[in-house]
């Protein structure tokens, strides 16, 4: 699989392996990022992997566009996606429906399910990380069942609450800020999914696995209650790591 260079802006290049979404083409993506974070290519500030591209950012003042790709380009010839490190999985522990999922009975109704049955399949797969985008923290999901696949709302949300457990099409995530939404809200987690003050700030990376675990509202009340808050009010996060294995 030969990648494909396009350059973006004087400071910016994009690295594709084809069209398709698929879990070896991210493979790829990751093996060749993980090999740039190693390679120390000077004139290198960042790479961010996706679904099926890496985006470089780069210092024009150390390293021209061609000087890059010849590097990457080495680079990518020597990586093997077989020797990435194993993934850890990361149970997201969630309430769903009431309140917390307003739009439960709708992606039930369109399931033709009843609400336990969509939140069995929900919580049933072992989801792939993607990526993570949008915003700080938002993971990208692949695996969710199709017969959840359900469309956005034709007009998205202005709020979407912190830790809502949502469905947008085929995928499905949860949200780590409040932010604008179009995706189907089915539930919410206490899980802190971005605190910056964390080495790594974000409790799953590209390539790791999720699973969703159903949890009852005085469960999810009593986690609230027992993350300890700093000065002013706001959350402290250390205290509460996500549960990981692998």
């Amino acid at each position: 699989m030969t990648p494909r260079f396009l350059p973006t802006g004087e400071r910016g290049l994009v690295v594709e392996f084809g069209d398709a979404v698929s879990l070896e083409v991210n493979a790829r993506v990751r093996a060749l990022a993980l090999g740039l974070e190693a390679a120390r290519i000077p004139g290198l500030i960042e790479v961010i992997p996706t679904y099926r591209s890496l985006g470089i950012a780069y210092d024009p003042l150390a390293t021209s566009c061609d000087e890059l790709q010849a590097r990457v380009r080495d680079v990518a010839s020597h990586v093997d996606p077989g020797t990435l490190p194993p993934p850890k999985l990361v149970r997201i522990p969630t309430v769903y429906g009431g309140p917390y999922g307003p739009d439960l009975p709708f992606v039930a109704e369109h399931a033709g399910l009843g609400v336990a049955e969509v939140i069995r399949l929900h919580s049933e797969p072992l989801y792939h990380v993607y990526m993570i985008g949008f915003t700080a923290g938002f993971a990208y999901l692949g695996g969710l069942p199709e017969r959840l696949h359900t469309p956005r709302l034709s007009s998205p949300r202005i709020k979407t609450p912190k830790g809502s457990v949502a469905i947008g099409g085929s995928q499905t995530g949860a949200y780590p800020a409040e932010t604008p939404g179009g995706w189907r809200i089915i539930g919410r987690t206490s899980l802190e999914l971005f605190d910056p003050s964390r080495e790594v700030p974000t409790p799953m990376v590209p390539g790791d696995l999720v699973q969703f675990v159903p949890i009852t509202e005085e469960e999810y009340l009593r986690a609230e209650s027992l993350e300890p808050r700093a000065e002013g009010g706001e959350r402290r996060t250390e205290s509460r790591e996500p549960r990981a294995e692998g």
